[in-house]
């Protein structure tokens, strides 16, 4: 019986030294120490041993059991504080470790960051503003008064009468003018809400105005800075042209259109065979605007443009889907 105790000592402390996982410290535990294990077994077995014998034997068992109980739980800790839980027989520590993904700028965010880039670079100041705005800056400074039909055009996100989403960053343009005296080159760009949804529509997407007010400033001026901002923005080959349009705070107003980057100006599907693409709208600032920030229209000019960042970089990207930006699709977001 003592060697038998002394062997199965000899036998668990020596396993207890082979283990490397959790795992296999609970399989030695169930089967050394558990209800059911091998010295419990042990136990049994002391206590049907001769009587002169059990004092002894039970004083040998009890201190092999002990020792090896604090193995077991010297080597738990050491598994677990120590990080020894991987398997030196399946595991090779040599090899790098897994590397981690890095994140990327949304193609909205990108696009956006390059127009005020290029902006930026022609002297335009950025100015920010609220998303919520009051009727007064989104519509009625800018010549839109109430029961003016281009209000309709706007399917407008209303909190109440006269407070609302602001459907442009135009509300910027009266805000910098009420503060400031020109000469003002500033760029707004930011969020902008509207009631429509469909494959070129979200209901919210993004918006930058540009205006620049001085004394003598024509349309000359507004085709120089528009030239340049889309020779930097997509190529130097890029056609451009001018059409006549209508918006209530630019008289006279235009649409700007590129030569369709798809078809290179042939004619396809997305422009509608026409071979140009609508890209921003434009014109001189109505003098009906600065009556509005007290600025005589005798003496300053100025021009405005605003355009939708989403719709540039379809057209720098060839997506032909604007919801796709919104979907959080990785496959998609991880191209840019």
């Amino acid at each position: 019986m003592d060697n038998q105790i002394q062997q199965l000592k000899v036998e668990a402390l020596s396993r207890l030294g082979e283990i490397g996982l959790p795992a296999e410290l609970e399989e030695f535990r169930i089967k050394y120490l558990g209800r059911k294990g091998l010295f419990p077994a042990l136990m049994k077995q002391v206590a049907q041993a001769v009587p002169a014998d059990r004092p002894r034997l039970g004083q040998l068992a009890n201190g092999v059991k002990r020792e090896v109980e604090t193995a077991y739980g010297d080597r738990l800790d050491t598994l677990t504080l120590h990080g020894e839980a991987v398997s030196r027989s399946t595991e090779d520590l040599t090899l790098p470790g897994r590397s981690i993904p890095l994140g990327r700028l949304h193609p909205v965010t990108q696009i956006m960051d390059e127009v005020c880039g290029i902006f930026e670079g022609l002297g335009f100041a950025v100015a920010e503003g609220p998303d919520v705005e009051s009727d007064f800056y989104n519509f009625e400074a800018l010549n839109i008064p109430p029961h003016h039909p281009a209000r309709d055009m706007h399917d407008t996100f209303y909190v109440s009468d006269s407070v609302l989403l602001r459907t442009h960053t135009s509300p910027m343009q009266i805000r910098a003018m009420e503060e400031k005296q020109p000469p003002l080159r500033m760029i707004a760009p930011g969020k902008v809400y509207r009631c429509d949804s469909d494959v070129t529509h979200t209901p919210m997407f993004h918006q930058v105005e540009g205006f620049l007010v001085d004394r003598g400033i024509s349309f000359a001026d507004l085709k120089g800075v528009l030239s340049i901002f889309i020779a930097r923005m997509f190529d130097s080959r890029t056609s451009i042209r001018f059409r006549p349009s209508f918006f209530p705070f630019t008289e006279p107003s235009a649409e700007v259109d590129i030569g369709c980057v798809f078809c290179g100006g042939k004619g396809c599907r997305v422009c509608k065979q026409t071979g140009w693409l609508e890209i921003l709208g434009s014109g001189m600032i109505d003098p009906e605007v600065f009556n509005k920030v007290g600025y005589d229209p005798e003496i300053y000019s100025g021009f405005a443009f605003g355009l939708g960042i989403e719709r540039i970089a379809m057209m720098k990207y060839g997506i032909d889907d604007i919801r796709l930006y919104y979907e959080n699709d990785l496959r998609f977001l991880s191209q840019f």
